[in-house]
């Protein structure tokens, strides 16, 4: 097991923990992590104690379709957005039985950057109980790193706010 597998493999037992302690269950809405969030919680023995679904929208018609994401938010904003990353985590919680929500939209790269979200920018963002809250970061490296990072500050993020 590399050190980034070791890392996420710690982050999801804590976030299961955190989870089964509040009896709360957790669903995704990931785009350019494609599913990844989802499959490493899923990866861990007795997931279903706590992982509700994972919606895997990459296309802004999936996001709109399977997340009620308002395409005038995505024609306005783009994909790569704090309102469509927001609207990605509560759509999540609308459409499933949890109470907890991660939701990302990037540029993982190596092409589809432009000067105002150059490769590697990424929105997250985390639906709760007391409401959604996001947050812009940038990673660099090949697409496989951008998108490692963005499920380490995922599942960082939700750990904090547990």
């Amino acid at each position: 097991m590399n050190t980034i597998d070791a890392d996420i493999s710690a982050l999801v037992a804590d976030v299961a923990e955190g989870l089964v302690v509040r009896e709360a269950l957790l669903v995704t809405a990931e785009s350019c992590t494609g599913g990844w969030i989802a499959k490493v919680c899923t990866d861990r023995a007795g997931s279903s104690t706590w992982f509700d679904r994972g919606f895997v929208t990459y296309s802004n018609a999936a996001k709109h379709e399977l997340l009620g994401v308002p395409e005038v938010l995505i024609a306005q904003h783009g994909a790569v957005s704090q309102p469509v990353v927001e609207a990605m985590a509560a759509g999540a919680l609308t459409r499933s039985a949890a109470s907890y929500s991660i939701a990302v939209s990037g540029i993982a790269g190596p092409g589809g950057g432009s000067s105002g979200k150059p490769v590697g920018t990424l929105w997250l963002a985390w639906g709760m109980p007391a409401g959604v809250s996001a947050l812009c970061t940038h990673f660099f490296g090949d697409r496989e790193q951008v998108r490692a990072a963005s499920v380490v500050a995922a599942l960082r993020g939700l750990l904090e706010r547990l």
